[in-house]
């Protein structure tokens, strides 16, 4: 991690901080309110190079095809049709960053799937993505997996990601560092601010 470098081309990608995540909701994620202090640190580093992503439920089961039909079926209460919208939004502090943090909203697990996302991550040259958030076995997943496949270097700041699942998140941690290093890399919230002064 020392050899690394964070200037410029580096943007930190913060994945679903949202009070759906961090409230009482069927989706409350117990470790997301812990890791919120260090999100907070990163984000108000460089907030004009810092993305929110959001994960936008369907407001109907039918509205999306194939499994996720299915998966809605499951979580009806968490369709758009009778989830309370404010749960949407994200959490705050982070929330009153925005502008100039940037938003970025998308139906399914990987951040991009908003098509703008690679699109503005280009203009800007960007070449490496701080990656901070939850959830470690889903959304980070595979928005990380996606990102690596588009050439990106990714740092993950493990102190400031989260998952409901402790055996998963320590599994994909030990993926990363032991399968990805030469396109992961992971370190603390203190390193990563130490590097991207």
């Amino acid at each position: 991690m020392t050899q690394l470098r964070l200037n410029r081309t580096a943007v930190h990608l913060a994945i679903d901080m949202q009070r759906l995540f961090a409230e009482a909701t069927p989706w409350f994620v117990p470790w997301m309110p812990k890791i919120i202090p260090n999100v907070v640190e990163l984000a108000r580093r460089h907030p004009e190079r810092l993305v929110f992503t959001r994960f936008i439920p369907p407001a109907e089961a039918t509205e999306l095809p194939g499994t996720w039909r299915r998966y809605y079926q499951h979580w009806r209460d968490m369709t758009r049709e009778h989830l309370d919208e404010r749960l949407l939004d994200l959490v705050e502090p982070l929330r009153s960053l925005v502008p100039p943090a940037r938003l970025c909203d998308r139906p399914v697990y990987s951040a991009f799937a908003n098509r703008g996302l690679a699109g503005w991550l280009k203009a800007r040259s960007v070449d490496t993505l701080i990656v901070t958030g939850g959830e470690t076995d889903v959304c980070v997943l595979a928005t990380v997996m996606a990102a690596v496949d588009r050439g990106f270097r990714v740092v993950l700041p493990t102190d400031a990601l989260c998952s409901s699942s402790d055996t998963t998140h320590e599994a994909l941690l030990k993926v990363f560092r032991n399968r990805l290093s030469h396109q992961i890399s992971t370190a603390s919230t203190e390193q990563v601010l130490r590097l991207w002064g």
